[in-house]
């Protein structure tokens, strides 16, 4: 047979089932840029659903993205419950067209409701490694471990049995961040004081309430400190921070789309503690004031618990984030560089900075293993 006519092998098929929201997208991407970093060969799929942050950041990424209908579990009793068997039978049957379509050779699923359908459509045919990135396992994660073939975790006893302690899969960009390298760029890059402390406030890609409107009404506090401020109030909400004459810019924005150039910016960070948020800022070595949002699980202050006992950072409750408090305490902190200095020596040797390389390498053994299984066929 010539060479002309023998059929090409086409590389290893990841699938990456994260959808939904950033806190499970962003460890997807991480790990599907580790998986190019390690076999530039490598086919890579992303799932998401039409109504997810997915549609965005995915394509972006240089990705491909396959839709499948959203299958959200409701937490309580009612119609969406009972809709549920059949929201999810009919997301299974399009996950499974799309793993037949690409090839798939493994399925690494992060949670979420896409992450379920991804887990019942692989079942026992195709390889499943899952990744829980929170402090407490959530329903998709739980379902798809009982027949997944490697388990990992971002902390300890997440609530799977067995699960690998490995870490957040965080982006290189930030994992191998030079803050004091970059800062210089950083603040030029978003018009900040080149000198002066600089406090990075977010509360997620809808904003936080309650930090927005403690953290603008330090406004002036803040600026007859001497304290630049680069605030990302979330798109849909508008604040009015009132600085002094001459003080350093506050520079408000909707949205941070160079996360990597904000944490450099920064001397210390304000913002909520999802895993993927307290993963990226510890990566980073950057101090934080970490606020976990006042309802669900509590699982965000279990997130931020782990790096707050390090003494990387402090944990404060939604409801104590005021006016008075950040007048009070984000001056005295800025102003003590040796505290500083400690908490972000603390947060560098927090954390497991090459998580996505290692989830990457695990999905891709499993990937050729069952390739090999397979005869290298299709």
């Amino acid at each position: 047979m010539s060479s002309q006519s023998q059929s090409v092998r086409p590389g290893l098929s990841v699938v990456v089932a994260g959808g939904g929201t950033a806190g499970h997208i962003e460890p997807a991407l991480a790990v599907a840029d580790a998986v190019r970093r390690l076999d530039p060969g490598a086919r890579i799929t992303a799932l998401g659903t039409p109504k997810g942050l997915e549609t965005e950041l995915v394509p972006k990424r240089g990705y491909d993205l396959e839709l499948i209908p959203p299958a959200p579990l409701p937490r309580k009793p009612g119609k969406d419950l009972l809709a549920t068997p059949y929201r999810l039978t009919r997301a299974v049957a399009a996950t499974r067209k799309v793993l037949r379509r690409v090839e798939a050779d493994v399925v690494v699923g992060f949670g979420g409701y896409v992450a379920l359908p991804a887990y019942f459509a692989a079942g026992r045919r195709l390889p499943v490694l899952i990744h829980e990135a929170n402090a407490s396992a959530g329903i998709a994660n739980k379902v798809g471990a009982r027949w997944a073939e490697r388990v990992l975790a971002a902390v300890p006893d997440c609530g799977l049995p067995g699960a690998e302690v490995v870490g957040m899969p965080v982006r290189a960009a930030i994992a191998d961040l030079d803050r004091a390298g970059t800062r210089a760029a950083a603040r030029e890059f978003f018009g900040l004081d080149p000198q002066a402390p600089t406090l990075l406030v977010f509360g997620g890609s809808q904003g936080a309430q309650q930090i927005n409107e403690a953290v603008a009404g330090a406004a002036g506090a803040l600026g007859a400190a001497g304290i630049g401020v680069l605030h990302a109030h979330g798109a849909k909400n508008t604040i009015a921070p009132v600085s002094p004459a001459g003080a350093p810019p506050y520079v408000a924005v909707p949205y941070l789309d160079r996360m990597d150039l904000a944490y450099a910016a920064a001397d210390l960070v304000i913002c909520r503690s999802g895993a993927m948020t307290v993963a990226e800022v510890t990566a980073a070595a950057l101090p934080a004031i970490y606020v976990p949002l006042p309802h669900g699980n509590g699982e965000q202050r279990l997130n931020a618990l782990p790096v707050v006992q390090a003494g990387a950072a402090l944990l404060t409750d939604n409801a104590d984030l005021t006016v008075e408090y950040v007048s009070r305490e984000v001056p005295a902190l800025l102003n003590d560089a040796g505290r500083l200095a400690a908490m972000a020596e603390a947060g560098a040797h927090t954390g497991h900075r090459d998580a996505a390389e290692t989830v990457a390498a695990a999905a891709l053994a499993l990937a050729a293993r069952f390739r090999a299984e397979q005869g290298g066929r299709r």
